[in-house]
């Protein structure tokens, strides 16, 4: 099967109130610029601070570029004074949610418990998990393998042999993020690509693998195929270096659209 270059940005807390809006208005202007049978054919979607998800929305409407949460409630709605439920995220239009980030797990104590019970939320919500992996410690590719499908079976496994829904893990090394020699693409390539045939053997073509660590330009053209997509940070918070990752993007699947 065919898939769609998966191109997802987080703005984590970086981005004011307007300065989300420029950013989306700016970028939603570059979409419609674009030929429409390429960006079709790409999955993307933004994960702006919770109080600017009514905006993101607004400013992308009518274009490919869906919007997330980048949290949610482990419980349904309710008396959870300050938190955000899957059903009212799911309402105002979002599509995906953010999942299990290193700085969750890090700061805010998110077990892996949570995590499965925020799991269960999107799914009954019908939002996209995009749930983040990954070891804190370099290791050996093989190692970094084990570490990941550990991650997954512990979210995943108890939940037995039923179907499930689009699920995206965002394969983030933690050790690579901000580092002055990050994760070598060998090593990227393998890991991924052992995690997706893992997922999909277990789970299903629904499940994807998308890099996040440290991911800049030119890594989607290197590691593609063997990745699903990437998962971009910083360096996608100007408009124009988040046009050079569609560039990139373009030309994957350019090849296929002369084919149609």
């Amino acid at each position: 099967m065919t898939l769609n270059p998966i191109i997802g940005i987080s703005h984590k807390t970086y981005f004011g109130y307007h300065q989300t809006q420029q950013w989306c208005l700016q970028v939603a202007d570059l979409l419609r610029h674009l030929p429409a049978e390429q960006v079709s054919r790409l999955q993307l979607f933004t994960f702006p601070a919770m109080p600017a998800l009514d905006v993101t929305l607004q400013s992308f409407a009518g274009t490919s570029m869906a919007t997330g949460a980048q949290n949610i409630c482990a419980a349904p709605p309710g008396a959870w004074t300050g938190e955000s439920s899957a059903a009212m995220v799911q309402e105002m239009g979002c599509r995906y949610v953010e999942l299990g980030h290193a700085e969750r797990r890090r700061y805010f104590g998110e077990t892996t418990e949570i995590i499965n019970q925020k799991i269960d939320m999107a799914y009954a919500s019908h939002l996209t998990p995009v749930i983040c992996i990954g070891e804190d410690q370099k290791m050996a590719a093989e190692e970094a393998v084990r570490y990941a499908i550990g991650q997954v079976q512990a979210l995943l496994a108890h939940r037995g042999n039923k179907a499930l829904p689009a699920t995206l893990f965002a394969w983030e090394p933690q050790w690579a993020i901000g580092a002055s020699e990050p994760a070598g693409d060998d090593y990227i390539r393998q890991v991924c690509r052992e995690l997706r045939r893992h997922l999909q053997q277990h789970y299903g073509p629904q499940f994807q693998v998308i890099y996040g660590g440290s991911a800049g330009p030119g890594l989607l053209s290197r590691l593609w195929p063997d990745v699903d997509g990437i998962f971009l940070g910083r360096f996608a918070h100007q408009p124009e270096a988040f046009a050079s990752i569609l560039a990139e993007a373009q030309k994957i699947v350019a090849p296929r659209t002369d084919q149609a």
